[in-house]
């Protein structure tokens, strides 16, 4: 067995990961051509840190994506407020784009290492974490199996386990119960992920809610917000938000049906990957639509029907322009992304049957608005055209979802309250300590 224990099942992962260690330059770079590695930082992929560890304390925090980052924000300022460094981690491009411009002082983003051992080993050498803290469903066997051996408390905030996740992980039997035995404590979103959660063998687990219902609306800057609304007078405007590919087809399809009766009906697409932006104008384009590219300041004119939004940190502007919004991700067996920003602004959701990431929420808002489930581009279009011709209606579902949200919040409060124990022992730098991190 190697070092490390686990069983098995750790021990084949391990041996799996040795083995392909000489292809990862190859994954990086196939990953670099399609736009979701940044070829500057790449190093930090291998666990190469770009910038020095400071003397302080360091509290090791990681999310995955745009979601998970938005939402743990407000945690790491909490942190970073008691004195606390914190390096924190992402694996996409546009979560790295949002720490840059969001993290505050005292913070630091890396790329997080491929959970390979060499890779894992190396990042803990360098940043030594007093505690690290993993946002909802990540789940890294190395890198837990790591932090386990030198004792570093780890802590899963925000913690989800589909269903079908919790079976695929469930298909080691005991193989891994000791590698889940290692997490220190898992605060759960709901009562059915802490189930599953201690079904896998996490011992210390806590119901605390979704912290992304507590995150303030996406910002927007209110100039910005007028200027694109002076734009596009007397359209009726409909957002698609955070759409993967083939979603978009769908969606320019229900534009293309209710477009005769609806001339003045814009579409705005903000795909969830904004670097797909060029390709999928050309794509729309190709098929007969009138499409204007943000990024490249194409104007939105009379006869503009789709605006590809392919910039960062912009959905605020549309959720506040838009009335109704189709959420991404779920019309695809993605598993939906969060709704929750497009419900706190007013907005009426609509989205598809693939939901698991945020069953519980979404369970909520179809029981105050059934309107919202459609599952192809004709109840899309049959959604929008019921909402766009009733005005009192539209806002009556807007209000259904507000309130069907409500009970929910809180999260983060009772979230920073569990882990204040495992943040107590770790000394705290002062402020005047110049090894603090900047960003």
């Amino acid at each position: 067995m190697l070092e490390g224990g686990g069983g098995p099942a750790l021990t084949a992962y391990r041996i799996a990961g040795q083995a392909l260690k000489p292809f990862v330059p190859l994954l990086l770079a196939y990953r670099t051509r399609k736009g979701k590695e940044d070829p500057a930082r790449r190093g930090e992929r291998y666990g190469l840190a770009s910038v020095p560890r400071p003397t302080g304390p360091v509290v090791w925090i990681h999310a995955a994506s745009v979601g998970e980052t938005n939402a743990v924000l407000p945690l790491v300022e909490r942190i970073v407020a008691g004195g606390r460094s914190v390096v924190f981690t992402t694996v996409t491009v546009t979560s790295a784009g949002i720490a840059a411009r969001r993290l505050p002082a005292g913070a630091v983003h890396q790329y997080a290492p491929l959970d390979i051992a060499p890779f894992v080993e190396r990042f803990l050498d360098h940043w030594r974490p007093d505690l690290a803290i993993f946002v909802e469903s990540e789940l890294w066997p190395a890198t837990m199996s790591s932090l386990g051996r030198r004792g570093i408390a780890q802590i899963r905030v925000n913690a989800r386990m589909s269903e079908r996740s919790f079976a695929r992980w469930s298909r080691f039997g005991s193989g891994l119960r000791d590698l889940f035995s290692r997490v220190t404590l898992a605060l759960a979103q709901s009562e059915g992920d802490g189930v599953r959660l201690r079904g896998l063998g996490m011992p210390a687990v806590r119901v605390t809610g979704n912290i992304k219902l507590d995150v303030p609306p996406p910002d927007a800057d209110p100039t910005a917000v007028e200027a694109f609304r002076a734009l596009v007078p007397g359209r009726s405007i409909a957002v698609a938000a955070s759409t993967h590919e083939g979603e978009e087809e769908i969606v320019a399809a229900a534009h293309r049906q209710l477009r005769a009766s609806r001339p003045e009906l814009l579409t705005i697409i903000a795909p969830r990957h904004p670097v797909r932006g060029p390709a999928l104008r050309d794509q729309l384009a190709a098929r007969g639509f009138n499409v204007a590219l943000r990024s490249r300041g194409e104007p939105v004119e009379d006869g503009t029907d789709l605006y590809i939004a392919d910039t960062l940190g912009e959905l605020g502007i549309f959720y506040r322009v838009a009335p109704v919004a189709f959420i991404g991700g779920t019309l695809v067996p993605i598993g939906g992304h969060n709704p929750i920003e497009a419900v706190r602004l007013g907005t009426v959701v609509l989205h598809g049957p693939s939901v698991a990431s945020c069953a519980e929420i979404y369970a909520a808002l179809d029981a105050a608005s059934p309107i919202g489930l459609v599952g192809d581009a004709a109840e899309l279009a049959a959604a929008l055209d019921a909402l766009f011709a009733d005005p009192a209606l539209m806002r009556r579902h807007a209000e259904a979802a507000t309130s069907a949200l409500a009970p929910y919040a809180g999260a983060l409060d009772a979230t920073l309250q569990a882990i204040e124990p495992y943040l107590t022992p770790v000394a705290v730098a002062s402020p005047a300590d110049g090894s603090r991190l900047r960003p």
